[in-house]
Formats: C-alpha cells, structure tokens, sequence
C-alpha cells in the first residue's frame, strides 16, 4: 500500500505574548491507505495541533503535509477547502451541531457545503443513521438530545460524504462507555466497509487500541511507548 498521509517534518511553535511555546518540534510519519491510526499521547503532548494541521485547518511553521499526493502547503486556500470538502470527514470533541437544526438536517449540512461532490445517497443515509442508532432522533434539534446522540450525528455528518480519510479528535472524550463503544464501532465499520483512512487522536488507551497502529507523542515529538510513562495501553 502506499502512503496516503504523509507529515514531513512539522513544526509548530505558539507565540504568548514573549514566550514561545513549542507544539510540534520536526514531526514525521506516514499512513497507509485504509489505515486505523491512534495518535495518543498526555494534554499538551501536540495531539490537537498535528491534527489540525493534517487537516489544512491551520499552517505549520516549516515542513508539509502531503494527502493521496496533494501538499497542503502548494494549495491555495480554495485549493485546500475544496480537499477538506472532497476527502476529509472531521469528528470534534466538541460536537459542533447547529442547534437550530434537527439531527437530519445537521446531517446534510456536510452534502450541501460538499455541493456537487456530494454522496446524496438516500439508502446510505439510512444506514448511517440505522447503525448509529439514530434514525427515531432525526427530528430532534441539539438540546433534546443527550451528549451520545449528539455525537453520533456529529459522525454521521462526518461520514455522510464517504470520505477517504476520517479525522477524530477525541471523539470519545465527552462520552460514556456505551456510546463510546458506538462511536468507535462505527469508526472502525467505515474503516473495514468504505476502506477510509482513519487518524484518531485520543488519551485513552481503551479508543487507541481500535486502531490497526499506535502513535505515542510527548512533548511535541514522536516516543516509543517505553518513553511514554503515562501510556498504560497495549499494542
């Protein structure tokens, strides 16, 4: 297989009024296509900011990122919208619905902003939201569902347009068990059905171990897990 997410030495430093702060410090590594990949790692190990930068949502100060070929950085920001609408589904902590809309129509804001490229395919729709357990919550806006059910129509949203490549922030962060176990299932379906590439970033060594492979991060670098001392996960 060849590689489908490649990050070439990325490096990212925040600026606090005087202080410098470092978040990625040369970050490489590439993913297969049809890959599960867990990104795991303690708070303020640059989990957050090497996901946003795989996702065109922000620059790294030096260093690129290549998607099934296409450097982000040689893209203009029309260029790269148009690949985060074509190839790239994202999943928040954050559930980011609209809460004036209802569960369908929060759904298929991500077919109109694709437009065109859309995947308006009714019987798709159907069992998306069947296996996500959501197909009697359709009419329900954000504030009459619980933080599970909002969850699971944030991946929906995010699986809607069958993208080749699935980004996760902690997509269990804010979820019990039971729809953790939803959510991820449904993860790694799409990842063996669809063949999408999957990038899970999480701190929680139970979401890792979904993944096909395991990257540990600790201070904005890539450790064995024999350097991560608070990993107590298993590969």
């Amino acid at each position: 297989m060849a590689a489908f997410i490649q990050a070439v030495n990325l490096r990212k430093t925040y600026r606090v009024g005087k202080i410098e702060v470092p978040a990625l410090r040369g970050i490489s590594f590439s993913v297969e296509k049809g890959e599960f990949v867990s990104v795991v790692g303690p708070s303020g190990s640059g989990k957050s900011t090497l996901f946003y930068l795989l996702g065109g949502l922000a620059q790294a100060d030096s260093g690129h990122v290549v998607i099934d070929g296409d450097d982000f950085s040689q893209l203009s920001d029309a260029q790269r919208t148009r690949m985060r609408k074509r190839k790239i589904g994202f999943v928040f902590q954050k559930f980011n619905l609209l809460s004036t809309l209802d569960a369908r129509s929060n759904i298929e804001v991500a077919l109109d902003i694709a437009g065109s490229d859309g995947n308006r395919n009714p019987a798709y729709f159907d069992k998306i939201v069947g296996l996500l357990g959501l197909a009697q919550r359709l009419h329900h806006r954000p504030m009459e569902l619980s933080g599970g059910e909002q969850q699971r129509v944030a991946l929906a949203r995010a699986l809607i347009n069958t993208p080749a490549i699935v980004l996760a922030d902690e997509p269990t962060g804010n979820l019990d068990s039971k729809n953790s176990n939803i959510v991820l299932d449904m993860m790694r379906q799409s990842n063996l059905e669809l063949g999408q590439t999957v990038l899970m970033i999480t701190h929680n060594p139970a979401a890792a171990a979904y993944g096909d492979r395991i990257i540990h991060m600790r201070d904005g670098e890539i450790v064995t897990p024999e350097k991560d001392p608070q990993w107590t996960g298993h590969e």
